[in-house]
């Protein structure tokens, strides 16, 4: 990633459970609760696959955070990819989102807080998108095991108001730090 302020490039939701969201100007985040008016919202587990198994579970993809620079890398593989298409609330640009460790606290806009959970799962709707894409948000590391690069999820500790342009400081938690795993 750029040695740049990192920032939000672009902020999305959807009231329905629909892959792609719809950019808008502003979205508002809900302490324990996720992106006001967004179908993951809430304090218990609204992703349909996870709810069909435990409806009771915590909800800990709460917001969908991706990296602008992901987008740039299909680019160059032939796909055309845009803020929101990939059902993420926040798309943010000079950060390296993936390599966060899990509790990281990111700062966005003038009070928002969200904790950093986990990496995204991506899945065979990402395909059905845009045919061939989920094999390239897939890589295997050294030792054989599958990264998504499909962006990670949060929690909101602290609501506020998140836009375009807002920057984004990162709080590491204190160590030993725990690496993202697929939630």
């Amino acid at each position: 990633m750029s040695n740049e302020q990192p920032s939000v490039v672009a902020v999305s939701l959807d009231d329905r459970h629909r892959f792609s969201k719809k950019p808008v100007e502003q979205i508002t985040l809900i302490a324990g609760h996720g992106v006001e008016g967004d179908a993951h919202a809430g304090a218990t587990v609204k992703h349909r696959f996870q709810m069909r198994r435990d409806k009771t579970q915590p909800n800990l993809r709460q917001v969908h955070l991706m990296h602008a620079e992901l987008f740039d890398e299909l680019a160059g593989q032939g796909f055309e990819v845009e803020p929101g298409q990939l059902g993420e609330n926040v798309t943010t640009r000079g950060l390296d989102l993936l390599t966060l460790p899990a509790g990281t606290l990111l700062r966005m806009g003038p009070e928002a807080v969200v904790q950093v959970t986990g990496l995204r799962d991506p899945c065979v709707l990402i395909d059905k998108f845009q045919h061939g894409l989920l094999k390239a948000v897939i890589e295997r590391d050294g030792d054989g095991r599958l990264i998504g690069k499909a962006g990670i999820m949060g929690v909101v500790v602290h609501g506020g108001p998140v836009s375009p342009a807002d920057p984004v400081t990162v709080e590491l938690p204190a160590p030993p730090h725990v690496a993202l795993e697929v939630i």
